[in-house]
C-alpha cells in the first residue's frame, strides 16, 4: 500500500479554482513565471511549520505532504528574503510564507528558524493543457471609482502593528454606522490580516491576491496596473470609508511608494505604526511625509509615548488601551474621516443611555 500524503492549498491560491480536476506537470526551469501555481513536496518540515489554507485555517505539515502555492518574491526586513528566480537546477525551494509563497530563501533571520519549510518541486498545476497562473484570476477592468476617504496605515517595518491598528480603525468607523471596506495593498500574501479586519466588522475585504499577485515585490509598472484593478474592486463595494494597509514600510521594495502616489489625493488620515520611537523620525525624515497619528509597539509604554512626542510632536494611540481609542477617534474626526454630525449623534446616544 502506498503512503498517503494530503495536498494542501495555500491561501495565496484562494482565487484559483482547485476543486476542478488538474494535474501536476513538471516543466523546464526556463518556462517558469512570476505567479505560476505549482505543487511542492515538504521535506522534513520543522515542528512549528504550518500552511495557511485557502479558507484561512492553519494546517500542520508532515514530511512528504504536498502544498499548492505560487511562485513569488519576498524581501522582509525581519524575517526572510528570497525569490523564485533564485531556484537552481536542483529545483529545491522554500515556502517563504505560511500562505504558500514559494521561492528560494537567500537570507533569513535567526528568529524564523523552525518555521521555513524546505520543499522539492513536483510540478506546475495544469488544466486542460494549460498552466494555471495567478494572472488568470485578474478581474476585468470595470472603470468603477469612488471618492470615499481613505485611512492609510503605514509602518516603519513589518510587524509594527499595522493590522492591529487597522482593526481598531475599522471598529471605530463601524460604531459610527459607516460602511467600511478594508484592503491590504502591499506585502506578501497572507489571508489572516484581511480576515481579521472582516472579524472587526468590515463590510468587504480585499488584498493584492484578489488581483493575481502572490506578493507585491514585482516591477512598479505591473503593480500599478494591478493596483487599479484592486481599487476598482474596493469601489464596487460602495464604501463610505476605505481602511487601507500598506504592508512593510514605504521605502521597502513592496511598491509602497506607488500606493502613496496613487492615493495621496484621497488619504484623509495617515496612521504610522512604529516598531520603536526613533523609527518614527526615521520614516518621516526618510520618506518626507508626515503622519496624523502614531501607533504600534513604539507607544506601548509612557516612556515610548514621551519619546515619540519629543521626536515628532505627533499624537499617539496605544490601540490595546481602550482609553487611548478616544485619541484615535478625535484624529479621525479632525481629519474629516468621521463626519461631525455622526460623532455628535453617537455622543448624544451614549449620554442618553447613561441616563
Amino acid at each position: 500500500m502506498s503512503e498517503f500524503h494530503p495536498v494542501v492549498p495555500g491561501s495565496v491560491t484562494r482565487c484559483v479554482d482547485l476543486a476542478r480536476p488538474w494535474t501536476a506537470t513538471p516543466i523546464a526551469r526556463d518556462g517558469w513565471q512570476e505567479g505560476d501555481v505549482v505543487v511542492v513536496e515538504a521535506h522534513r518540515p520543522p515542528i512549528k511549520a504550518v500552511v495557511e489554507r485557502a479558507d484561512g485555517r492553519m494546517a500542520k505539515l508532515a514530511d512528504g505532504d504536498h502544498v499548492v502555492g505560487a511562485l513569488g518574491s519576498r524581501a522582509a526586513t525581519l524575517e526572510a528574503v528570497g525569490s523564485w528566480r533564485d531556484v537552481g537546477p536542483d529545483r529545491r525551494m522554500h515556502m517563504m510564507t505560511s500562505a504558500g509563497l514559494l521561492g528560494r530563501v537567500t537570507s533569513i533571520s535567526p528568529h524564523l528558524t523552525g518555521y521555513i519549510v524546505d520543499c522539492h518541486y513536483v510540478g506546475h498545476v495544469e488544466r486542460d493543457g494549460r498552466l494555471v497562473r495567478l494572472r488568470g484570476t485578474v478581474p476585468e477592468a470595470t472603470g468603477v471609482h469612488t471618492d470615499a476617504p481613505v485611512v492609510l496605515l503605514v509602518g516603519t517595518s513589518m510587524s509594527s502593528g499595522k493590522t492591529t491598528a487597522a482593526r481598531a480603525v475599522v471598529r471605530l468607523l463601524k460604531e459610527r454606522g459607516l460602511r467600511v471596506v478594508a484592503v491590504k495593498l502591499t506585502g506578501a500574501g497572507r489571508y489572516r490580516d484581511i480576515l481579521s479586519m472582516q472579524d472587526e466588522g468590515a463590510d468587504a475585504v480585499f488584498d493584492f491576491v484578489d488581483v493575481g499577485l502572490a506578493s507585491t515585490v514585482v516591477p512598479a509598472t505591473l503593480y500599478a496596473q494591478r493596483l487599479e484593478r484592486l481599487l476598482e474592486l474596493v469601489a464596487a463595494a460602495s464604501p463610505d470609508v476605505v481602511v487601507a494597509e500598506a504592508g512593510a514600510s514605504p521605502l521597502e521594495p513592496y511598491n509602497g511608494e506607488t500606493v502613496l502616489e496613487r492615493l495621496q489625493h484621497r488619504v484623509r488620515c495617515t496612521v504610522l505604526c512604529a516598531s520603536d520611537p526613533y523609527a518614527v523620525a526615521g520614516v518621516i525624515t526618510g520618506f518626507g511625509r508626515a503622519a496624523d497619528l502614531v501607533s504600534g509597539p513604539a507607544v506601548n509604554t509612557s516612556s515610548g509615548v514621551a519619546l515619540v512626542r519629543r521626536l515628532s510632536g505627533l499624537p499617539t494611540c496605544n490601540v490595546r488601551d481602550p482609553d487611548d481609542l478616544d485619541v484615535m477617534a478625535r484624529v479621525l474626526e479632525r481629519t474629516g474621516v468621521i463626519p461631525r454630525d455622526q460623532t455628535a449623534s453617537r455622543a448624544a446616544a451614549t449620554k442618553s443611555r447613561a441616563r
